[in-house]
């Protein structure tokens, strides 16, 4: 299958080759998930070739990565508290919401600064970042330095690899399912933490 669509890919001319690694890297961010990391990899291989140049690419997929992060964003910061509270998401209190906010005024920047490095949550930090109102400025500034690391890393590796991008492929999946599991227990961890640490609260007040 790689290497149909490889072969496919490498049909087209460099222009739009650099448009379907902007629009991959651009959809990514918005309708998760989307192969779009194999895409900038196969981009890199296609870079390794002298089809593609490097610099372009590497601008074009980070473009595109960035613009995608700063949509989700901005579909965040336009669904804040007050559409929350007007009733129509019942499925999201404004208590949590407020958690959200309080962690990411705290940690969030450092989050997107690391944001292309974690798959699987992209899209929801770009969405919780921009519910919580973070700085414009600077969450493109964090957000364009992330990607642009993480694509000039996959675009080597394509350019390393060749056309044996499988390996590359699976090296991401592996990446992808440790972030993914050593999120998953630093999330269940917090959570039982913060209960543990309500139910103690509660059992001192009802001692008092």
């Amino acid at each position: 299958m790689i290497e149909d669509f490889l072969s496919h890919i490498g049909e087209l001319t460099p222009f739009w080759i650099y448009i379907s690694l902007f629009a991959f890297a651009y959809v990514e961010n918005v309708f998760p998930p989307s192969p779009s990391d194999l895409v900038v990899v196969i981009g890199g291989s296609l870079v390794g070739t002298g089809a593609l140049n490097f610099i372009p690419t590497l601008i074009i997929t980070t473009v595109g990565s960035v613009l995608g992060f700063m949509t989700l964003f901005f579909i965040g910061w336009m669904l804040d508290k007050k559409v929350i509270k007007s009733g129509k998401l019942k499925f999201i209190s404004v208590e949590a919401v407020l958690k959200v906010e309080i962690w990411f005024n705290k940690y969030g920047y450092w989050v997107i600064a690391i944001n292309r490095f974690l798959p699987g949550t992209r899209s929801v930090v770009s969405f919780f970042a921009g519910m919580s109102r973070l700085d414009i400025k600077r969450t493109v500034i964090l957000s364009t330095i992330s990607a642009f690391l993480w694509n000039f890393i996959i675009i080597y590796l394509g350019m390393l690899f060749g056309e044996n991008v499988e390996k590359v492929d699976r090296y991401l999946d592996t990446y992808s399912n440790i972030v993914i599991i050593v999120t998953i227990i630093i999330v269940l961890f917090f959570t039982a933490r913060y209960f543990f640490l309500r139910k103690r609260s509660e059992n001192k007040n009802i001692q008092k």
